[in-house]
């Protein structure tokens, strides 16, 4: 993941629309669909495979009156420097193909996390 304070802070957020708003100030333009196992923009422009994006940041949201009607709201920058959200059901209801692809950008960048055995003191007795 990439620096939180890139991106507004969760208790800003009160609604999707709200959320989706603050972004867009901060630079996160594009909105992202997922396809074909990719992450494609929707003026259908570009499009990355989840090795070409990060998640900057990610907000849940809740129904006021149905705990089922929960969504998720992903802030992602691809390599290329392009910012936009990706929005899903949260829960029961989620898309297979979204949770499927984020998942993948989740293992890649856990793949390229230092490990803490890198991060530790060399030479300590």
């Amino acid at each position: 993941m990439k620096k939180l304070s890139e991106t507004p802070g969760k208790e800003e957020m009160k609604t999707l629309s709200q959320c989706m708003e603050s972004l867009h100030k901060y630079g996160f333009e594009s909105d992202f669909r997922v396809e074909d196992d990719r992450l494609r923009s929707e003026d259908g422009d570009k499009s990355y495979e989840p090795n070409e994006v990060s998640i900057v940041n990610f907000y849940r949201f809740e129904g006021e009156s149905d705990p089922a009607d929960s969504s998720i709201l992903y802030a992602i920058e691809a390599s290329d420097g392009v910012k936009g959200t990706l929005s899903d059901a949260y829960g029961t209801y989620s898309s297979t193909s979204v949770s499927d692809f984020i998942r993948k950008v989740e293992d890649n960048a856990r793949k390229h996390q230092p490990s803490n055995a890198e991060n530790s003191e060399q030479g300590t007795i």
